[in-house]
């Protein structure tokens, strides 16, 4: 029986480039968003390649959604493997005009959604005795301050919480649960000129980056595919930085 991997922000960037990593290994995919038509264009990729894959929609803000979805997939194809927590949101604004609204947003689903659908599959993971999970942090949330952007960074450094608490305490349940923090990466949320870099700040920002390039959803995709596999099984609780080293180069 191939190993059931959840994924949820998986219709675009690191979300989908690690569904088609997961399924290339022989996976069975569960590509999760609410972007519903990106999801199934990139299960359709998926299929295209020979992989397994299926989508289905998910609000992350909603514990109901999550609860029923990880039901269904219990019913259908016994319990998760593997969760892939990528969902997410960046939003840029100035400190005095962040409201409350806009900074609950951000952590319900930067963090709160993660805990959700990770809370859900959990007694079905201990029942297996077995499973892992990935929650993708940032730099912004292990090292770097990012202006105009506090309830974000509050939230993935909350993330690097998440993951040593839980893998602390599902370690003895054959449970583990590790981090990667993604440096500069070219997607949507990163060629946003509203709210990052933009696609003239992604050309330039490669010259500050020891490895001379801002790095691709793959680069991260492959990494999370390494933590949430066997080769990595003696570890957990860990947040991996892939960044092309940025962090250790600005001195």
């Amino acid at each position: 029986m191939s190993n059931i991997v959840l994924i949820t922000g998986g219709a675009i960037g690191i979300g989908a480039a690690t569904a088609k990593a997961h399924a290339a290994q022989g996976d069975h995919v569960i590509v999760t968003d609410v972007l519903h038509d990106e999801g199934r264009a990139t299960v359709a990729a998926i299929a295209e390649a020979g992989g397994s894959a299926e989508f289905h929609p998910l609000d992350v803000r909603s514990t109901q959604e999550a609860d029923a979805l990880v039901a269904q997939i219990e019913q259908a194809h016994g319990p998760i493997g593997t969760i892939v927590a990528n969902a997410g949101i960046a939003r840029r604004v100035p400190m005095e005009q962040l409201s409350d609204a806009q900074w609950d947003e951000t952590f319900d689903i930067d963090l709160k959604g993660m805990f959700r659908v990770i809370r859900a599959a959990v007694p079905g993971m201990k029942r297996a005795g077995r499973g892992s999970v990935v929650c993708v942090s940032s730099i912004m949330g292990v090292a770097y301050g990012w202006d105009e952007h506090v309830h974000y960074s509050a939230a993935k450094s909350g993330v690097v919480g998440l993951v040593r608490a839980l893998a602390v305490e599902l370690a003895g349940q054959g449970i583990r649960v590790n981090g990667v923090a993604p440096g500069y990466i070219r997607t949507a949320q990163l060629l946003s000129r509203e709210h990052s870099l933009g696609p003239e700040g992604a050309e330039t920002v490669g010259e500050f980056i020891p490895m001379g390039r801002i790095g691709e959803p793959e680069d991260i995709a492959d990494v999370i595919t390494f933590l949430s596999s066997n080769a990595a099984r003696y570890m957990t609780g860990q947040v991996v930085v892939v960044d092309g080293g940025l962090l250790v180069g600005r001195y």
